[in-house]
């Protein structure tokens, strides 16, 4: 009988780190895969691209969630690999994510550290894997609970799951009803900084960007400065320093995306580091786990034993 779940964040491709995190939680190696007395693990996706030791995760994680120790959700790495693998049409030389110089480099380590073999046993897999899990005590999600986005969803693929390739075409379609509720699941809603007066930002890879993500975790989020999850340290296109960002109101579509429900959630994909701080990282019912292992961050979990709201006394990071 599971009585607690550990909710453990993006991997992207470090084992070593991911033996020791559930050696640490208590997870034995018995018969192939890691288990519990007890527990049951869930991942929270991004498994791959990045890191040295990717063929390795993704048997540990696949020969868990095959014995039942595990659950896991798709992340938006996941659903990449599925699209740059996929021809569209057959025999264009064309594919749903383009192999562009930006997504080729993203994707190297995952085509280098796998034989064509591997990658498609495993491709496969990805793409049955559940877009969000709603255990009903806790929920969670790769990047962003959205009930709206969910039930589109459901309408358009009969589940929380693609069954057929022509899904995949849709989802990786701009306009497309399927691919803006994906977007916002799987790589979570933006605002825009330009509408609201602001400039153009260099993110961490040196892109320019014009919208920043939403903290939909933040429930009591109304302005701009509030609303926006913004890096330090960031510079505009030109180089100059970002400047902080001004107290007013955003509007009602921005506010849509906020969690109000009182059922916590757990979620990777923002890229924290060190340990988690109030609001930014963890609310009343809201947990973000993905600590960045690959850019020398931690391997994080937060360990939920029945608890109505989230307790940061419950994450647990390798030293």
């Amino acid at each position: 009988m599971v009585r607690g779940y550990d909710i453990i964040g993006d991997i992207h491709g470090c084992a070593s780190e991911l033996e020791s995190l559930l050696a640490e939680l208590g997870y034995r190696l018995t018969d192939g895969g890691y288990r519990h007395a007890q527990r049951q693990a869930i991942f929270v996706g991004d498994l791959l691209d990045r890191g040295p030791q990717q063929l390795r995760v993704l048997e540990i994680v696949k020969a868990m969630v095959d014995a039942r120790s595990a659950q896991i959700v798709m992340g938006n790495h996941e659903f990449n690999a599925i699209c740059y693998a996929t021809e569209h049409p057959a025999g264009s030389g064309r594919y749903l994510r383009e192999h562009g110089a930006k997504n080729d480099r993203q994707h190297r380590e995952f085509l280098d550290q796998l034989t064509d073999g591997q990658r498609a046993h495993y491709l496969q897999w990805f793409k049955a894997l559940p877009l969000w899990l709603d255990l009903g005590d806790i929920r969670v999600v790769h990047a962003c609970w959205h009930e709206e986005s969910m039930k589109s969803i459901e309408r358009q693929l009969g589940s929380g799951r693609f069954n057929h390739p022509d899904q995949f075409v849709r989802a990786s379609t701009k306009g497309d009803p399927l691919y803006e509720a994906v977007e916002i699941v799987l790589k979570g809603p933006e605002i825009s900084l330009t509408d609201h007066g602001q400039p153009a930002f260099q993110d961490k890879d040196g892109h320019v960007r014009e919208h920043a993500r939403i903290r939909w975790w933040h429930a009591d989020a109304t302005t701009l400065r509030e609303i926006a999850e913004m890096a330090t340290n960031l510079t505009t296109e030109d180089g100059d320093p970002y400047p902080s960002l001004p107290d007013h109101e955003v509007g009602a579509r921005e506010r849509t995306y906020v969690y109000t429900d009182t059922v916590p959630v757990f979620f990777g994909h923002y890229w924290r580091k060190d340990a988690p701080l109030p609001t930014r990282d963890w609310t009343d019912y809201c947990a973000c786990v993905d600590f960045s292992v690959a850019k020398n961050g931690k391997l994080t979990a937060y360990r939920w034993s029945g608890e109505p709201t989230i307790n940061p006394k419950n994450y647990v990071q390798l030293s």
